[in-house]
């Protein structure tokens, strides 16, 4: 009866990539954020491509499937927060004289024009407020970003076909902090990356809250293609081997020889961007010592095994793998298994948001 009478709709979360659906719904709880439904659902090849979908129908079809056949409680609500790809959004941190959110919402357009690539006309624009470790009366830091509105309206009409009502859209970069750093906890800078199936997203975290982001081109999908060739193996084959040796094991030279190409390229891609954030660390927008303490791994290709060594060893910076449950409380009869949780990272952060939020004031 009390359920019935709660008129704040319940949110649960889905986080949506080229090859897989994740679902997840938390509820909030006195001592924290509670797991009570989840799913996975793999996504068909050619249904979403680089973020971009290619077929509506299908996609729509295997949301409606996975919300009907999820993992714990029925999810009992129609509100769901998306995930928005990475590599199709456009984040920059800029700054603007202190007016109210009214005002900004009015001048935002004008001003982000000269910072996104992208016809501001045909693009959704949003913005995050970023706390200052002074009070400064002069000016706000904005998070921006930006992504066009056809990406957009297809992951809104996917969901509405499938029976959902998407309340909120958020990029995966926001969900993957959120999930990975305890909540309220001041930390020095640290980078954040994601390592997915097609591609990785870089964060940098700084003053508590996110201060630049990137899609590097190196994704966990790369080094099973990587073995499969080398080894002449089809693909299970190459992602069974990869999955069950990993890195570093002399009596599996072959797989070493094969994705270390690979993984010595994304050294190469974070080298540049922490140099980024070194020569930019006295810049107003970071406001920071430049020193990042360290860096956590989350996504599906942080299961590799020996790869916090191998890039801890390669960018002489403590590497550690993320605990996307740290703010979170599992239920006693837990089904998550500790080899696919990293790729639960995006879902939990936005099931976070999702379980937070009001969306009635």
């Amino acid at each position: 009866m009390l359920k019935f009478l709660n008129l704040e709709p319940e949110i649960f979360a889905i986080d949506i990539n080229d090859s897989s659906l994740k679902i997840i719904k938390l509820i909030k709880k006195r001592k924290g954020f509670s797991l009570v439904s989840f799913n996975d659902v793999k996504i068909k090849q050619g249904v979403i491509k680089e973020g971009i979908i290619q077929d509506k129908e299908a996609l729509a079809n295997i949301i409606k499937k996975a919300c009907n056949t999820v993992k714990g409680k029925k999810l009992g609500t129609k509100y769901a927060i998306i995930s928005l790809p990475e590599e199709k959004s456009f984040s920059r941190l800029i700054q603007m004289p202190k007016m109210t959110a009214e005002e900004l919402k009015l001048a935002l357009p004008f001003e982000a024009g000269n910072y996104i690539p992208l016809a501001i006309d045909n693009a959704y624009l949003d913005f995050q407020i970023i706390n200052s470790p002074q009070d400064n009366l002069t000016h706000l830091d904005l998070l921006i970003n930006a992504m066009p509105k056809s990406i957009i309206d297809n992951y809104v009409s996917c969901c509405k076909n499938a029976g959902l009502i998407p309340c909120i859209l958020e990029v995966e970069s926001q969900a993957v902090a959120r999930a990975l750093l305890k909540n309220g906890e001041n930390i020095p800078p640290v980078i954040l990356i994601d390592l997915g199936y097609n591609s990785t997203s870089f964060i940098i975290f700084s003053n508590g809250s996110v201060r630049f982001t990137s899609s590097i081109p190196v994704s966990s999908q790369q080094l099973t293609n990587a073995i499969s060739d080398s080894l002449g193996i089809n693909l299970h084959e190459a992602e069974t081997l990869k999955i069950k040796h990993g890195l570093g094991k002399k009596e599996h030279y072959n797989i070493d020889k094969a994705i270390t190409p690979i993984l010595n390229d994304l050294v190469i891609q974070i080298k540049k961007y922490i140099d980024f954030y070194h020569s930019h660390s006295t810049n107003e927008y970071f406001k920071s010592d430049g020193k990042i303490e360290k860096i956590i791994l989350s996504g599906g290709g942080a299961n590799l095994k020996n790869i916090s060594n191998f890039l801890s060893k390669e960018l002489k910076i403590p590497v550690e793998l993320g605990n996307p449950l740290v703010n979170i409380i599992l239920p006693k009869k837990n089904k998550f298994s500790d080899e696919n949780i990293l790729s639960f990272t995006t879902a939990l952060g936005l099931a976070l948001r999702g379980a937070s939020e009001k969306l009635y004031d």
